[in-house]
């Protein structure tokens, strides 16, 4: 019994040492130092069980089928586009000259993404959460063709009925309406088979995005999740932001709400958002909405707006779109950055790009949140809290019991980013996204007006109080920053 024992004893510790030995060649490739040194710190402390985790969460991209498909409709996108900008009533939305302040990046959203630069956007920002719910229920009424919904959460409850109603009202019309949910992110709240009960009941076409049930090559890793909220109606009026469909404070039992942004764009970059669309549904249905993504039945749209470009960004896609763009945009801020966000946790190359724009000078804020609905974010968010106020970065707290759910970037005078996508390390690879990256004094000027909001709703957080915590909230920080970068 001893002998056997000793021998399984040696097999298993031969084993562990050939999973760290393998290990050390297969986890660095094609992957972050950062991530690749967290990964491998975990496989060396715990082999068996860190390759386990590692086979279930270890690629950050979809499967190969599902890249393909993505690859098959930028193919097809792009052709839309070359043909759009040959149509007369629709290439003058062409933005032939781009101002030099966004070239650099829209250029490279163009080529990451696809999508152009369009003109004639009219927008409109909607920050109290359940008249956002209002207006688009108005919109939805005056929809005459199609509407498409693209969200992380869909729940119905007494807060998002009147979404339904209007869903009821334009299915009864004879519009066509499609809803793509996150197979997951609904999931967890009260109602969901009521919810889905009640799409099926109003006559609604609808989808879970990347559901769970696949294995074998067409297997996912589970967290990859569709985190983007859309909604195109009629190729012509779309709504992007952070706001979910649901009821304000998401069905918690504690005392946090929700406040959020939402942007109204009614214009042609609707047509981008609905090729987005049409690309998802396309990978879970295999139907190609052709048709619907024409802009608007050739809307004549208004002869003045805002220059909007959307930018899509997910595992899909080979590069990290959106991150990309939020760096090259810090890069290129010369005087003011306002960042509202509620979890930061980003990756060397977007830490660098702030702190070197505050180091030469440029006036950078940061609002995020006193109370965490996730704590082991919060941690991590944290961790890098110290390095940015040393840099001169002003960091601010909404305040509680608040969570400033809130995506926007607004820099300098003119240009603006607002989205669903976080500035973590999850909404970089791991999360569907999308942004829309806007050009416009006016517009900058309305969202500096919400941020001033935000600002006189918070507390600074001074480098002083920071270096006075405990050293407790000091370890817990960064050790959720070692597990934050295991992707």
């Amino acid at each position: 019994m001893h002998v056997a024992f000793s021998q399984l004893f040696t097999l298993i510790y031969i084993m562990e040492w050939g999973i760290r030995v393998v290990m050390v060649f297969v986890v660095p490739r094609n992957r972050k130092p950062s991530s690749a040194t967290a990964w491998l710190v975990l496989i060396m402390v715990m082999p068996t069980l860190g390759l386990l985790v590692f086979w279930l969460l270890g690629s950050p991209k979809l499967n190969k089928k599902r890249r393909h498909i993505q690859n098959q409709m930028n193919n097809r996108l792009k052709n839309v586009f070359k043909n759009l900008s040959k149509d007369t009533s629709f290439s003058k939305y062409f933005v032939s000259k781009v101002p030099i302040e966004i070239k650099p990046v829209v250029d490279l959203n163009s080529k990451l993404g696809t999508m152009p630069l369009l003109s004639n956007n009219q927008i409109e920002l909607f920050s109290d959460y359940y008249q956002t719910f209002s207006q688009i229920a108005k919109d939805i009424d005056k929809s005459k063709n199609h509407v498409h919904f693209e969200f992380f959460i869909i729940n119905l409850s007494d807060e998002t009925k009147v979404l339904f109603e209007a869903i009821e009202r334009a299915v009864n019309r004879g519009v066509k309406v499609r809803v793509l949910l996150d197979a997951i992110g609904s999931r967890k709240y009260p109602g969901y088979r009521s919810t889905l009960k009640k799409l099926n009941a109003l006559g609604v076409e609808w989808r879970k995005m990347l559901p769970l049930d696949r294995m074998g090559p067409g297997f996912n890793r589970p967290d990859l999740r569709n985190h983007r909220k859309i909604i195109i109606i009629d190729g012509i009026t779309s709504y992007v932001g952070s706001q979910n469909l649901v009821k304000r404070d998401y069905h918690r039992k504690d005392e946090i709400v929700y406040d959020e942004l939402m942007v109204k764009v009614t214009g042609p970059v609707a047509v981008e958002l609905n090729s987005i669309f049409a690309s998802d549904w396309y990978a879970e249905t295999g139907v190609l909405l052709i048709d619907e993504i024409k802009p608007g039945r050739l809307h004549k749209f208004s002869s003045k707006g805002s220059l909007v470009q959307a930018s899509p960004s997910g595992p899909a896609y080979r590069d990290d779109n959106n991150l990309k763009m939020f760096t090259s945009l810090i890069h290129q801020a010369r005087h003011k950055i306002v960042i509202t966000n509620p979890y930061f946790v980003p990756d060397d190359s977007l830490m660098t790009a702030i702190t070197s724009a505050a180091q030469r000078g440029v006036q950078i804020s940061m609002i995020n949140s006193e109370v965490m609905d996730q704590k082991l974010v919060g941690h991590a968010q944290r961790s890098y809290y110290e390095q940015l106020l040393k840099a001169g970065v002003k960091i601010y707290w909404y305040k509680k019991p608040t969570l400033l759910h809130s995506k926007s970037i607004s820099i300098d005078d003119g240009v603006a980013v607002v989205g669903s996508s976080n500035l973590d390390i999850r909404s970089f690879q791991l999360n569907f996204e999308v942004c829309l990256l806007i050009y416009d004094s006016s517009f900058v000027k309305k969202l500096r007006k919400l941020e001033n909001q935000y600002l006189n709703n918070s507390r600074q957080v001074t480098l002083k109080y920071w270096q006075s915590r405990s050293i407790r909230s000091t370890l817990l920080d960064n050790l959720a920053r070692l597990t934050a970068v295991l992707q």
